[in-house]
C-alpha cells in the first residue's frame, strides 16, 4: 500500500509554495497597482512641463523675397537673431515665397521694399498656428525697422470667425487619436474575442467613420468652430483612427494590458508636443521635430489643416505616413496572431463571446450584450466630453469684462476717464476708480483685478499701463494690446510696468497649469487603477493608508521632478509637496466616491468635474475673462482652479490669497472623506443582511459578485 503523497510533492513542489506563490503575486499586484500611475503621471508632466515652461524658438523656417545686397543683408540679420531662432531662404519670386507658406515649408514671409518704397510686408498663416504665426511677426518685424522700413501684416490663411484660437484642429486630432486607441484597453479584457483581426477590421472600419462623424458634428453644427468638408473630414479620420487603433491593437499582442503605458506614451504624451498643433514644433526640442514627422497625431493634425485651410496642399506626405502606420501596424499583427493565434499576453484565450467576463476591469461580471455596449459606450462619453467640453469654452476666446482700475490724480478725472474708456470699450472692461496707485497695484497682486490704467499726470504726460504676466500671460497680453490701442487713438505715450513678471524658467505662463493637472491627474489614476486591479479594496480603513502615502509620496517626487530636475518650479519645496499632497489625496477621494459606486463608469463625471470643467474655469492656460461666463462662477469652487491659484500665489504672490484657495481643496477632500464613511456603513449593513464579512468582490459600493482577476489581468479601463 502506497503512502500517501505530501500536499505538494506529487507536482513536484515543496510544500508552503503555493502560499510563497501568493505572496510574490501580491507583492508584484501592490507594485503594479503604484507604478502604472506613477509612469503615467511621470511621462506626460515631465514632457509637457519640459517641453512648454520655457519655450526658445529654433530654426524658424523663414522666406525674404527680394535679390541684391540689401536682401542678403537681411538673410543675414535674420541667421544671427537670438542664437539660431530664424532658418532664412531667399527667394526672388513672391508668389513662390507665398507658395512656400501656403505648403507650410515656411513659417512667414518677409517682402522687402521695392521701386524707392519703405514699407515691408510680412506675411503669415495663423490657420498654420496662431503662436507661430505672432513668432515670425516678433522674428521679422524688427528686422525691418532696422532697416527703417515700416511694415504692414497681411494673413495669406486667416482663421474662421468660429476658431479665433485655432484649437479646431487640435481637439479633433486628440479626438481621432482617442478613438483609436482607448477602446482597446477595455476590449482587451470584455471581449477579447473581438481582438482577432477577422472581426476587428470591420468593426474599426465602422467605428472610425462613426467616430469621425461625431467629432464633425461637435466642432461644427454645434459649437461652429468647423464648417463643410464632412467628407474629407471623415476620410481623415478613417485613416487617423485605424493607425492609431492598428498601433495599440500591435501592442496589447505584444505587451497585453500593460500596453496602455507604451499607447499613452506614443499617441498623447509624444503625440500633443509633436503635433505643431498646440504650440510651433520650431519651439520645440529637436527630438519632437523628428517626431512631428512620423508619429499619427502630428500627421493626422496636418493633414486636417491641409483640407480645411489650404486646398488640400500637402495632404498627401502625411496621409502617407499614416498609411505607412497601419501597414506596418497590420502586417506585424498578422504575423503574431498566425503565431500565436488570438491570445493576450497574460491572459486566458477567450473565443467564446459568450464567456463570463466583467464588462470593465474591476467590475462584476457581465452578459455579452452588456459587455459590448461597455466597450463602445466608455470611450464615445470621454470622446464627447473631451472634444465637447474643450472646444466649447476654448474655440473662440472673447475679452468680457475684464477688471481694471482706472487711477487719476483726482477721483472726478479718475470717473470722467473711466466712462469714457466704457463707451468706447463696451463690455470688454469692467472699470472701477481710484486715487491710490498703491492700494490699486495691490489688486493686481491679490488678483481681484488684472490691470491698473494711470492717467497722465500733465497734458503731455504719459500714461501707464499696470499689469501681470504671473497672474495670467494671456490677460497680460491682450489688455497691453487693448490700451495700446488705446494711447495711440489719443495721441497719449504709453509706459507698460509688470508688477510680477514671469520668470525665465516660466517664460510662456504654463507651469501653474500643469504642475496643478499634475496633482489632479495623480489623485484621478490611482483610484482608477486601484478600482479596476484591485476591486477587493472594498473599506476605507484599507483603502485610505495607501491613498495617504501614495499623496505625500507623488507631492515629493513631482516637486522634486519641476523643480531639480526640469527647473520650472524653483524653490517653494516645503509648499508644494504640502499643497500637492493636500490636492492628489482630496481628488483622490473625489474620485473614490464615484468609483466605489459607479465602478469604472464613474471616472468619466470625475473627469467632466475636476479636469474638463477645471481647465477653462482655472485661468491657467486662457484668461477667465476670455472664456464663456460660466466657467467664473465656477473659479471659486472647482478643484483645479484653486490649485492652479495656489500654485501661482507659493510661487509669484508671497501666499496672498492663498487661505481661500486651500480652503477650497481641503473642503473637497474632507466631504468626500465623509462621504466615503457613508459608503461604509451601507457596505456593513448589506454584508449584515448578506451575511459575509466583506472581503470579497469589487462591484460598485463593495459589489460581492464575482470580479475580474487582478494581478495578470491587471484592469486599466
Amino acid at each position: 500500500m502506497e503512502s500517501p503523497t505530501p500536499v505538494g510533492v506529487a507536482s513536484g513542489r515543496e510544500p508552503g509554495s503555493h502560499e510563497a506563490d501568493r505572496r510574490k503575486e501580491e507583492i508584484a499586484k501592490k507594485v503594479f497597482i503604484f507604478l502604472i500611475p506613477f509612469l503615467m503621471v511621470t511621462m506626460m508632466y515631465a514632457t509637457y512641463m519640459g517641453t512648454m515652461h520655457s519655450p526658445q524658438t529654433r530654426d524658424m523656417p523663414v522666406a525674404v523675397v527680394g535679390s541684391g545686397a540689401v536682401a542678403q543683408s537681411v538673410v543675414d540679420e535674420l541667421e544671427s537673431v537670438r542664437d539660431g531662432a530664424a532658418a532664412p531662404r531667399l527667394v526672388s519670386d513672391r508668389s513662390k515665397a507665398l507658395d512656400l507658406l501656403k505648403d507650410r515649408d515656411v513659417a512667414g514671409v518677409l517682402l522687402i521694399p521695392a521701386d524707392g518704397s519703405t514699407e515691408a510686408t510680412v506675411y503669415t498663416a495663423q490657420a498654420a498656428g496662431a503662436s507661430q504665426a505672432g513668432t515670425v511677426k516678433q522674428l521679422l518685424t524688427p528686422v525691418a525697422a532696422g532697416h527703417d522700413w515700416t511694415t504692414r501684416t497681411e494673413d495669406i490663411a486667416p482663421l474662421p470667425s468660429g476658431d479665433s484660437s485655432g484649437t479646431a484642429m487640435l481637439f479633433a486630432t486628440i479626438g481621432m487619436i482617442m478613438a483609436g486607441y482607448v477602446p482597446l484597453s477595455a476590449m482587451t479584457g470584455a471581449t477579447p474575442q473581438l481582438l482577432a483581426l477577422r472581426r476587428f477590421l470591420p468593426l474599426l472600419a465602422g467605428w472610425a467613420v462613426g467616430t469621425s462623424t461625431l467629432i464633425w458634428l461637435i466642432l461644427g453644427p454645434i459649437v461652429g468652430a468647423l464648417d463643410g468638408n464632412y467628407l474629407k473630414f471623415v476620410g481623415v479620420g478613417l485613416v487617423a483612427t485605424s493607425a492609431a487603433a492598428l498601433g495599440q491593437l500591435l501592442l496589447v499582442k505584444t505587451l497585453g494590458r500593460l500596453a496602455v503605458v507604451p499607447g499613452m506614451l506614443l499617441w498623447v504624451v509624444f503625440g500633443v508636443p509633436s503635433s505643431n498643433l498646440a504650440m510651433s514644433i520650431h519651439q520645440m526640442p529637436g527630438f519632437f521635430g523628428f517626431l512631428h514627422g512620423v508619429l499619427p497625431m502630428p500627421a493626422t493634425g496636418e493633414a486636417l489643416r491641409s483640407i480645411t485651410y489650404f486646398d488640400g496642399r500637402g495632404v498627401g506626405g502625411h496621409l502617407l505616413t499614416l498609411a505607412i502606420w497601419i501597414v506596418v501596424t497590420l502586417s506585424l499583427s498578422v504575423l503574431i496572431e498566425r503565431r500565436k493565434g488570438n491570445v493576450v499576453p497574460g491572459d486566458e484565450p477567450s473565443e467564446d463571446p459568450n464567456a463570463p467576463l466583467p464588462a470593465m476591469a474591476g467590475g462584476p461580471m457581465r452578459s455579452k450584450r452588456f459587455r459590448y455596449f461597455a466597450v463602445a459606450a466608455f470611450p464615445l462619453a470621454i470622446l464627447t466630453v473631451v472634444v465637447g467640453l474643450m472646444s466649447a469654452s476654448l474655440h473662440q476666446p472673447e475679452v468680457r469684462d475684464m477688471p481694471v482700475v482706472v487711477v487719476g490724480a483726482s477721483q472726478d478725472q479718475a470717473d470722467q476717464a473711466a466712462r469714457g474708456l466704457q463707451d468706447g470699450m463696451g463690455g470688454l472692461l469692467a472699470l472701477t476708480t481710484s486715487t491710490s496707485l498703491d492700494k490699486a497695484t495691490d489688486q493686481i497682486r491679490d488678483r481681484e483685478v488684472v490691470g491698473v490704467y494711470v492717467l497722465p499726470a500733465s497734458k503731455d504726460g504719459a500714461a501707464t499701463l499696470y499689469t501681470s504676466s504671473a497672474a495670467g500671460a494671456s490677460q497680460h497680453s491682450a489688455l497691453q494690446a487693448m490700451f495700446q490701442q488705446v494711447a495711440t487713438s489719443q495721441h497719449t505715450p504709453l509706459k507698460l510696468t509688470d508688477v510680477e513678471p514671469l520668470t525665465e524658467s516660466d517664460s510662456n505662463g504654463s507651469n501653474s497649469m500643469y504642475a496643478a493637472m499634475s496633482w489632479i491627474m495623480s489623485g484621478f489614476l490611482i483610484m482608477a487603477v486601484l478600482r479596476g486591479a484591485a476591486p477587493e479594496i472594498k473599506r476605507l480603513r484599507k483603502l485610505l493608508p495607501m491613498v495617504i502615502g501614495w499623496s505625500i509620496g507623488m507631492g515629493v517626487w513631482l516637486w522634486f521632478l519641476f523643480d531639480v530636475l526640469i527647473g520650472a518650479i524653483n524653490g517653494h519645496a516645503p509648499a508644494m509637496i504640502g499643497f500637492g499632497a493636500l490636492t492628489i489625496f482630496s481628488i483622490a477621494m473625489f474620485t473614490g466616491v464615484f468609483t466605489r459606486t459607479l465602478g469604472i463608469a464613474g471616472l468619466i463625471p470625475v473627469m467632466v468635474i475636476a479636469l474638463m470643467i477645471g481647465i477653462p474655469a482655472s485661468g491657467g492656460g486662457i484668461s477667465l475673462y476670455m472664456v464663456p461666463e460660466v466657467f467664473r462662477d465656477l473659479n471659486d469652487v472647482l478643484p483645479l482652479p484653486a490649485a492652479v491659484d495656489v500654485i501661482r500665489a507659493t510661487v509669484y504672490f508671497d501666499n496672498s490669497g492663498i487661505g481661500g484657495h486651500l480652503l477650497t481643496i481641503a473642503a473637497w477632500g474632507a466631504v468626500c472623506l465623509l462621504l466615503h464613511l457613508g459608503i461604509d456603513r451601507a457596505i456593513a449593513r448589506r454584508d449584515r443582511r448578506r451575511g459575509t464579512d466583506g472581503t470579497n468582490g469589487g462591484g460598485p459600493a463593495g459589489d460581492d459578485r464575482q470580479t475580474g482577476p487582478t494581478l495578470d489581468r491587471t484592469g486599466i479601463a
